[in-house]
Parts: C-alpha cells; structure tokens; sequence
C-alpha cells in the first residue's frame, strides 16, 4: 500500500465518521494573526500548542527557513492577502533553533538534483537566463538576523501599512519555548 492510499483510506473513514466537525471554523483567524514559520516537521503540533493556538486562530503558512526570499513572491503574497482580505491585524515571523536552511549546501542540492534526474544543461540554462542557483538555494548563518531580514522585508513592504504589528521570534523545536527577537508593537 502506497502512502497516498494509507492517507486516503484513513481519509474515507474520517469523513464517514463525521471526525471534522471538530476542526469546523470559518476561513478568518479568531486571533487575527498570520503566521509565518518553518516547513520543520518538529514544528507541526508543537508551535501551534506552545502559542496556545487551536484550529481557526490564525492564518499558518509555512516555508523553508520561515524567510521572505523575494518581496514579490508568494510568502509575501499570502501575508497581504491574510492582512488585507483575510482579517489578520498581526504578523509574526517565527524562525527556530536547529534549522536545516542554516546548513543547506547548495553543491549538495544540486548534486542530489542531478542524481534524481534533473539534466545537468538545465543548471547552465537556468545561469543563463539570470537564475542565481547559489542565492535562489541558499539558507542562513544566524536565525535571529534571517527572522530580523523577514520582519524588516515585511514592515518595509511597500504595499504594507504601518500599523500591522510586524513579530519576530525564534522557537526552540524540542521545548517550543520563544524567544522575542522582535516586539512589533514597538515599531508602530
């Protein structure tokens, strides 16, 4: 059995058993905040639990590093849309401890690219198109600044407003403890 049918078997049964309506809410945050944190699967109950959040407090989206990597792409895309459309008053950019983006090795991911199947002439056409791998690919050195660089990338938005409180914290992944790095009230 594939794990496509493992979920979709446990699927049929949870909708048959009526286990949604439980999770049933409406589409607008309850605490009206979006987050922003890492893809880490250790990040998954845990950062929604040490928040004290439950299904429909808040907008979560998830990416690689929780980092802004391009003012005009869809991470920030989903924060406006989340403040302007979606009801969310507050934005928080949490980043963890122990995270993978702080040692992506860009040779590496590209030599696993290859090895998967991905034709080594796409890396040169991709070079001469303007596509810088090494920055689109790389991580961070320090969480704090890369959560500081996301914070500053969203509060100097050009389509951001002024008064959106803009948080910045760093979570431990084994305790879900959070450290301020920073306070967006501050900043209003």
């Amino acid at each position: 059995m594939t794990i496509l049918d493992e979920i979709l078997q446990y699927n049929d049964s949870f909708v048959q058993e009526k286990q949604y309506e439980q999770y049933q809410t409406t589409k607008y945050p309850d605490k009206h905040i979006v987050i922003l944190s890492c893809m880490d699967t250790r990040l998954i109950e845990l950062l929604p639990k040490a928040m004290n959040l439950k299904n429909g407090d808040a907008k979560i989206i998830k990416s690689a590093g929780a980092m802004i990597a391009h003012p005009f792409g869809g991470i920030m895309r989903s924060v406006l849309v989340a403040i302007y459309e979606l009801q969310a008053d507050e934005v928080y950019i949490i980043g963890h401890y122990d995270c993978g983006m702080s040692s992506v090795n860009v040779d590496r991911v590209v030599h696993n690219m290859i090895d998967r199947g991905i034709d080594e002439n796409t890396f040169k056409m991709l070079k001469y198109s303007g596509i810088d791998l090494e920055d689109w690919l790389r991580g961070f050195d320090n969480v704090t600044e890369s959560v500081t660089e996301s914070v500053d990338a969203v509060r100097n938005h050009p389509l951001m407003v002024k008064n959106v409180p803009v948080h910045g914290l760093v979570a431990d992944p084994d305790t879900g403890k959070l450290d301020v790095i920073i306070n967006g009230y501050d900043h209003i």
